[in-house]
């Protein structure tokens, strides 16, 4: 291939990947000129500034603030609004008083509604909740603002509900499920939510069942821009998920399809999950599936969603949504197999193949797999020990991550290269044969194990194309191999970004080996570069260009803050105090704290306080005693039934504290409830010594608990009560943070913490 040629194939592969990512999400969506009945983001933009002014979680003073907005711009709609309340403890006994917003626009017939959801509450302490669900609430705003503005009537109710405490343990979503007589009529449910603050919305499917019905509804709704796959939803069904959409699933059978963006993750849960870094297409992308959506379902037959069958299912340019039964898995796989073998004994006939070059393929292929592997499945350990503060963000995706992404994509494209090159005498027939093979027994794996995966078969339908045309062609037209590479393209290449991005750099190795896999789908046109090694070359600079370049931003800074923590704990029983945090390398902030003096943690368990990733306090020093006061236990029940013991205790807090953990090294409770609200049999039964209950605390409310042990059982409870208040306490003289650090999320923080043990004999 001449060198013009290569260069031309390149720049032209390097375009349709650009097409295929930037296709997937609208584009410079503000300034347009729209009609009312258009959904509109500059207008859901001033709802996502009102609402994400304050951290908002249950039991702070924005938390009101953020309700009563809500209802009066729906009440602005015409729509009379009400509120749901009431105690709930989920499924991960975390008890909160949930308060719902309800609303619902009347359809002309009797049948199941539509609900269109999102939660209104941010994480606690520090998140401002834009994105997180204040981009989910101003979608639905302004979505049913522009429905109503067509003065069509639906023939479906339309139930608008902003679920509550989501963000404890998904109890607005339970209240509703179970508690409120609109959920028995309920069809579907469209929810949106994010896990970060841009990029591509996607759509995720949850059912009991199969897909098919849903799939072929929201083919037929035909959003602009879907992004969607089976593979991600086969995934997400064998996860532990925790939307509000699981509990309708879970609790009432109900079918429903979330909608959530993952991008710039590092925004997540934090004070910068602000207006301004919420990135304007993307909540574009989310108004882009509720218009049609809304309009679909405000008229289809919603009783008619449950199927017992799936569908295999994925995204592409200009194709949108391409679905297919999973009846087609074998079929096609055992079709692209009897392809295969035709093939092979076609080019043994014309003497394009032969059984030596042939084996000798499998040897750059393993060769690059097992390098980039390796090199992928070792990165994040080895980023950590290097930039040890990497370990302060704990869901793994650093402020940088985009950066490393490229840098080890570059790296297996580059290792690719040189050792193909290596092979070059080969002729790309016989190089075709190890990447058909091994990518023939992924298919039939997948077949097997994940048919949501089984749609893969479609860029090997078109390698076995661009097999038929080398066999056949000892200088085949570039063009052509490059359009037949197209699929490859355009299917695998946002897996390679989206892994670790959504689960965080442990997962470059998914990056790294699909890099490789889909290098080798894309051989019948690299392999006619006469100068491979030249191009590893480039790559390998650029790979080292890179992590310069992430190394240099690898500190923190105003705009990339550092997350930092610091708690407070006052042991009752000792009446001793400790500085606490969370932090691996402390900064000057926390250092003020938890300096010289720091020690490794010894009473204070990892198991104390519950946090997303199961963190532990990593450093504590001794602290001056301050007079905060122990909540108020008092028992006021312990009574022999038969041959079971009923307690009752009821914990007052003394001050203003925002949560309570109780916990128990006792797992042999027979019943248990807290603010008379039941812990499910399940719960207890498989519960571990640890934490027995989380009360997420609105208006300084008592805690009572009641239990049922065995005849004669004495326990012991041991009690966390927080508050939120370390840094406007006047007790303290804790400085702000300066403007390179952030709270850090997913723990407890800024908090001060009363422990206390009760022991009933």
């Amino acid at each position: 291939m001449k060198t013009s040629t290569s260069s031309l194939t390149l720049i032209l592969i390097l375009i349709i990947i650009y097409f295929g990512f930037k296709s997937s999400m609208p584009g410079d969506v503000i300034d347009k000129e729209l009609t009312e009945t258009e959904f509109a983001t500059e207008r859901a933009l001033v709802h996502v500034k009102k609402i994400s002014t304050k951290p908002h979680s249950v039991g702070f003073p924005a938390h009101k603030e953020v309700r009563n907005y809500i209802r009066r711009e729906l009440e602005k709609l015409g729509l009379q609004t009400s509120v749901q309340e009431g105690y709930t403890t989920g499924d991960w006994a975390n008890l909160s008083k949930a308060v719902n917003i309800i609303a619902k626009i009347e359809g002309t017939e009797k049948g199941k509604a539509l609900v269109l959801l999102s939660h209104y509450d941010s994480n606690p302490h520090s998140s401002l909740g834009a994105s997180d669900a204040g981009s989910g609430v101003a979608t639905i705003l302004e979505g049913v603002r522009a429905f109503l503005a067509g003065n069509k009537k639906p023939k479906n109710d339309i139930i608008i509900l902003f679920t509550d405490a989501e963000e404890l343990g998904l109890n607005g979503a339970d209240l509703f499920v179970n508690n409120h007589p609109w959920s028995k009529d309920v069809g579907l449910v469209l929810n949106f939510e994010a896990r970060g603050s841009g990029g591509p919305s996607y759509m995720l499917i949850e059912t009991n069942r199969g897909n098919s019905n849903l799939i072929k509804e929201f083919t037929k709704a035909n959003p602009d821009y879907p992004v969607a796959n089976s593979l991600v939803y086969s995934i997400y069904k064998m996860l532990p998920n925790d939307t509000d959409l699981t509990v309708f699933r879970k609790d009432g059978d109900i079918e429903g399809l979330n909608f959530a963006f993952i991008d710039d993750h590092y925004d997540y849960h934090t004070e910068r999950d602000t207006y301004e870094r919420l990135d304007r297409n993307t909540l574009a992308h989310q108004g882009s599936y509720l218009m049609p959506l809304l309009h679909h379902f405000s008229t289809a037959d919603l009783s008619n969603l449950k199927s017992l069958d799936d569908y295999n299912y994925f995204n592409v340019p200009f194709f949108k949504l391409v679905s297919y039964p999973f009846d087609w898995v074998w079929p096609l796989f055992i079709i692209a197999l009897i392809f295969f073998f035709a093939l092979i004994l076609h080019g043994f006939k014309k003497k394009s193949l032969n059984l030596k070059d042939s084996a000798l393929s499998f040897i750059p292929l393993l060769s690059t797999i097992v390098i980039n592997g390796i090199v992928g499945y070792f990165s994040w350990p080895i980023l950590k020990s290097s930039y040890p503060q990497y370990q302060d963000i704990l869901h793994g995706f650093t402020y940088n991550g985009y950066t490393y992404i490229t840098a080890f994509v570059l790296f297996s494209l580059a290792v690719c290269f040189f050792i193909y090159h290596k092979f070059r005498k080969i002729n790309t027939a016989n190089l075709l044969v190890g990447p058909l093979v091994l990518w023939l027994i992924i298919c039939g794996g997948l077949s097997t194990y994940l048919p949501g995966a089984s749609f893969f078969i479609i860029p090997v339908f078109a390698l076995l194309a661009a097999f038929l045309v080398v066999i056949n062609q000892e200088k085949p037209n570039a063009y052509l191999l490059v359009f037949l590479l197209i699929p490859a393209l355009w299917i695998f290449t946002p897996f390679i970004k989206m892994f670790p991005v959504g689960l965080g750099l442990k997962m470059m190795v998914a990056s790294t080996v699909l890099t490789t896999l889909v290098f080798v789908l894309a051989l019948p046109v690299f392999s006619f570069y006469k100068h491979k090694n030249r191009v590893a070359f480039i790559l390998m600079l650029l790979f080292i260009t890179d992590m310069v370049s992430a190394h240099l931003n690898a500190g923190f800074s105003e705009d990339h803050a550092k997350p930092t923590s610091l708690v407070y704990v006052l042991n009752a029983d000792t009446n001793d105090a400790q500085w606490a945090t969370y932090d691996h390398v402390l900064s000057g902030w926390t250092a003020q704290f938890v300096g010289a003096d720091k020690k490794v943690p010894e009473k204070l368990s990892k198991n104390t306080i519950s946090s997303k990733y199961k963190t532990a306090f990593t450093y504590t020093s001794k602290a001056p005693l301050k007079n905060i006061a122990a909540p108020k236990v008092e028992k006021t029940r312990d009574t022999i039934i038969g041959t079971e013991r009923h307690v009752k205790i009821c914990i007052t807090p003394q001050r203003n504290v925002n949560r309570l953990d109780i916990f128990t090294a006792q797992t042999n409770i027979i019943k248990a409830s807290v603010n008379s609200v039941p812990l499910s049999d399940y719960f207890l039964k498989n519960r571990t010594p640890g934490k027995l209950i989380t009360h997420y605390i609105s208006n300084n409310e008592y805690t009572e608990l009641s239990l049922i042990l065995p005849k004669n059982e004495k326990f012991e409870l041991k009690l966390y009560e927080a508050s939120n208040d370390l840094l406007t306490n006047s007790q303290f003289t804790v400085p702000a943070r300066p403007k390179n650090a952030i709270p850090k999320p997913f723990v407890l923080n800024d908090a001060i913490l009363v422990t206390k043990t009760i022991t009933i004999e």
